[in-house]
């Protein structure tokens, strides 16, 4: 399905490992990729973190192959690959259990049917010490659900506001 409908680009129709944290196809899903494009939150200027005016000094870019995370803090990120989702298929994001056993929780809200673009994640770090998370290895995996029937209103249909993001992508009202 993925490949026929151009669900995921770049696809991989296997599990790559390699000395790399899985990322690729696997038994019931897909290991999704972190790029080497990160946000990470800070206290610097003590902003109050709101989704409704939110203060874009709350983080520092970081571009690199690694990216360490402060303890107790997180940091935003985006997936290598982007998606297009058809419009009977919800997919649901978990974390991949090499960084859960590290402390490291990944969110990602449903990926609607019609929503396409580049996935931004949440990578928290709950931990008292500083971790570490590589770009370009895997960080969690997609879960695809099939519908009997399609939506009435699709998020395409409904203009969604994350439409189409290509890098991370801060809240928006």
């Amino acid at each position: 399905m993925c490949e026929n409908h151009d669900m995921i680009n770049p696809f991989e129709p296997g599990q790559v490992r390699d000395g790399n944290i899985s990322y690729g196809l696997s038994s019931y899903g897909y290991d999704i990729r972190v790029s080497s494009e990160f946000k990470v939150f800070t206290n610097v200027h003590n902003s109050i973190v709101d989704p409704k005016n939110f203060d874009d000094r709350s983080f520092v870019d970081i571009e690199g192959s690694e990216c360490i995370i402060p303890p107790n803090s997180f940091a935003l990120a985006r997936t290598e690959e982007y998606f297009r989702i058809p419009r009977d298929v919800l997919v649901v994001c978990v974390g991949k259990s090499t960084y859960a056993r590290c402390g490291l929780i990944v969110n990602v809200t449903p990926l609607e049917p019609t929503w396409e673009g580049y996935l931004t994640l949440e990578i928290s770090n709950t931990t008292p010490l500083p971790a570490k998370v590589y770009g370009g290895e895997g960080i969690a995996q997609l879960l695809f659900f099939e519908g009997d029937e399609e939506p009435e209103t699709a998020y395409a249909d409904r203009q969604g506001k994350y439409m189409e993001q290509t890098g991370v992508t801060l809240p928006k009202m």
